[in-house]
């Protein structure tokens, strides 16, 4: 038996146990991790710089190695993410639905785990993290298989959590993780049928559709980030700058970052230049359509190649647009369903646009960086799914249940 089957199994056999657990049970686990990951950072920074300094080398992007990155403050808000999950209340179990049938049956509908977890991601080893303390939370076991580039990181983060599961008398065979960092151990993953309840995969968009395309078990598609901020023109110009920065280069790296600017013309034709001005001291390169570069000519030309590209980088498109309807549009043809803003003081525009954009997540006066399970008051995420099954937007503790029904008789048998 591979490492990826040996260790699926291996994980799948605790579910029964996991699923029984009180929430209290749980908590104690959670905290045991939380305190584990403070007392042992320094173990874990130093498995991340081998990981950094292989990035280096390899010549990976500075917004990249940020991705990759622990520091004891982010190893901090990791344990303090653990916490909140903690603290938040325990869906297993929850009522959904109860009625009474006319022959006296008793039904009702109740939360229950998923079972076991596969999580497939890139180069951000706090999604270990979150994901095993959501998954516990739940019940439910995980299957991780981390990026090459963070295998260092990884498996110290794993070993952490194991200890401190076990220290919390549960099975740490909970939380696996694949050490091969070939695809063939993501093309494994993704036929383990019979093991694997469900695969979540959290990356760019090559990754999503490599899980999309050939998992032969149920999949929760979590989306690449082409998000928008559109500045209509009633927008407060202050305003509608804050906005526009904080969502371009507050974290780039992430996927909620915006990597298109669309502006109304009136608006542009007197604000754009200084909003150039302002990107480019904080170092974003600028990637504008013609009506952007009538306006301010020293941008780059975009196409629309770079206009359908998530870049995570400290890049951006510009567009100018004619009113409401053409950015409607223009974000219709090249958003990818995930975080979409409107800047304007005009409540009729702001009303349309929520209503009308198809998103996970859409905001009127605030930036797209809030589409977060921390911001959103969920604690950690196990991720940002951009389907309409299941679960949409950040996804917390309820998205990684599902339900059984508890009908109750004193008899009754079907005619």
């Amino acid at each position: 038996m591979g490492e990826v089957r040996e260790k699926a199994t291996l994980a799948k056999a605790t579910t029964s146990r996991l699923a029984a657990l009180t929430t209290e049970a749980k908590n104690t686990a959670l905290f045991a991790i939380a305190d584990a990951l403070l007392a042992r950072a320094g173990e874990i920074v130093e498995a991340n710089e081998e990981d950094l300094r292989r990035g280096r080398e390899n010549g990976m992007s500075p917004s990249l190695l940020d991705r990759l990155a622990l520091t004891p403050q982010r190893i901090e808000a990791m344990a303090q993410g653990v916490r909140e999950v903690a603290a938040l209340p325990d869906p297993v179990g929850d009522t959904l639905a109860s009625f009474d049938r006319p022959n006296g049956l008793r039904v009702r509908q109740v939360r229950v785990p998923l079972g076991l977890i596969g999580i497939i991601y890139e180069a951000r080893p706090n999604v270990t993290v979150d994901a095993a303390a959501l998954c516990l939370k739940t019940g439910n076991a995980t299957l991780l298989r981390g990026g090459s580039s963070a295998l260092s990181s990884n498996g110290r983060i794993v070993e952490v959590i194991r200890d401190a599961i076990r220290s919390a008398d549960l099975p740490a065979d909970a939380v696996q993780l694949v050490a091969d960092p070939s695809r063939a151990s993501v093309d494994e993953m993704l036929k383990l049928n019979g093991l694997l309840d469900c695969v979540i995969p959290r990356g760019g968009a090559s990754l999503i559709q490599t899980v999309v395309q050939n998992a032969t078990v149920p999949v929760i598609e979590t989306g690449a980030g082409i998000c928008h901020t559109f500045v209509d023109a009633s927008a407060d110009p202050a305003m509608a700058l804050a906005i526009a920065l904080n969502a371009k280069v507050q974290r780039p790296s992430v996927c909620n970052s915006m990597e298109t600017l669309l502006v109304d013309r009136s608006f542009a034709e007197a604000h754009l230049a200084a909003f150039a001005e302002a990107f480019r001291e904080r170092g974003v390169e600028l990637r504008g359509d013609d009506g952007a570069r009538s306006l301010v000519p020293s941008m780059n030309a975009a196409t629309d190649a770079d206009f359908a590209t998530e870049y995570n980088d400290y890049i951006l498109n510009v567009r100018v647009v004619d009113g409401l309807d053409e950015a409607l549009a223009h974000i219709a043809r090249f958003g990818t369903q995930h975080s979409e803003c409107i800047v304007t003081a005009d409540e009729d525009q702001a009303r349309r646009f929520l209503q009308e954009v198809d998103a996970a997540a859409v905001y009127h006066n605030a930036s797209t960086r809030f589409t977060d399970g921390f911001e959103f008051g969920f604690g950690a995420e196990i991720g940002i799914s951009t389907q309409k099954l299941h679960a949409r937007g950040p996804m917390g503790l309820p998205a990684l249940t599902s339900t059984k029904y508890i009908v109750v008789g004193d008899g009754q048998v079907r005619e």
